[in-house]
């Protein structure tokens, strides 16, 4: 029977938004994992940071040299994100943490759409709730030009340097979470090293950029503190870095060897993504089942 074109898109989007509906219902939880998992790094990043840089803090005052609180942030901070990807929750819904992350793997087809703009819009709100609770635990201390709420801003060469710093650590982030986290042998320890070069580019890099990597938690600085100095640089720098490095690894390696979107997948949680060891695993059953019985 011939159904009118206006019918039949009304119907194609009223099934699209079904489908939506019911990825939102089954998948939630994850959302909500990754949101307080950016929220906590937030409450964590605006402690460490007053802690070792307000100058009313005992810290600040014993420790002169700031490369080396700088060091010390960058330690907390690198715990900080071992502790998420490793945690239950971490485990269950990946740990990107980063829309960009979670673009990235969109873009290798590990993750389906509606579960992307779920993890990005969860990233975004959850980051800004855990500024804001850090903003209520530090009160105006946070305000001070020390701590700042953590903003992420160029530091003394400028928009285009920053640009530069932040497309490069966040190619190299991207680029050993797929090389690490795709190796038998070494995917288990995905987080160690995504934690250490955390650590690094804090300790090194931050005085290019502020080292973000990560528009959501720049952008969950900028609300509250009322910055807006070249925002721009930290949507725009961790997109091409990480977009680059997943072309470097597909052409190096092969899409098919992007085996899932978690940074850490040696565990028993559930995993709502595309998932190539899910898939091997159906592979190898389905292998057992056809063996005869005395070759099993």
């Amino acid at each position: 029977m011939y159904t009118p074109y206006k019918e039949r898109g009304f119907e194609s989007s009223f099934s699209e938004l079904k489908i939506g509906m019911n990825t939102l219902r089954r998948h939630y939880p994850e959302y909500l994992m990754e949101a307080a998992g950016l929220g906590l790094f937030m409450i964590s990043a605006a402690v460490f940071t007053a802690l070792l840089e307000h100058p009313a803090s005992p810290i600040y005052q014993t420790i002169a040299s700031p490369f080396l609180r700088r060091f010390l942030i960058g330690v907390a901070m690198g715990l900080t994100a071992i502790a998420l990807i490793y945690s239950p929750w971490g485990q269950q819904s990946g740990a990107h943490l980063n829309p960009v992350v979670t673009l990235t793997f969109l873009r290798l087809g590990k993750i389906e759409p509606g579960d992307a703009g779920g993890y990005i819009a969860a990233q975004f709100i959850g980051g800004l709730v855990g500024l804001l609770v850090a903003a209520g635990i530090l009160r105006e201390g946070i305000a001070d030009r020390s701590v700042n709420y953590v903003v992420t801003t160029p530091g003394a060469g400028g928009a285009g340097i920053a640009f530069l710093a932040e497309s490069v650590i966040s190619f190299g982030l991207m680029l050993m979470v797929l090389f690490v986290s795709n190796s038998p042998s070494r995917g288990r320890y995905t987080g160690l090293f995504a934690g250490l070069l955390i650590a690094t580019y804090i300790t090194v890099e931050a005085p290019l950029s502020g080292m973000s990597m990560n528009p959501a938690r720049s952008l969950a600085s900028a609300i509250p503190a009322q910055h807006w100095t070249a925002l721009w640089v930290y949507f725009t720098a961790p997109l091409a870095g990480m977009l680059l490095a997943s072309e470097v690894y597909v052409r190096s390696r092969g899409r098919r060897s992007v085996r899932c979107a978690k940074l850490h997948h040696d565990n028993h949680k559930r995993c709502i993504f595309r998932c190539g060891y899910q898939q091997r695993g159906k592979e190898l059953i389905s292998l057992s089942d056809r063996l005869p019985q005395n070759k099993r």
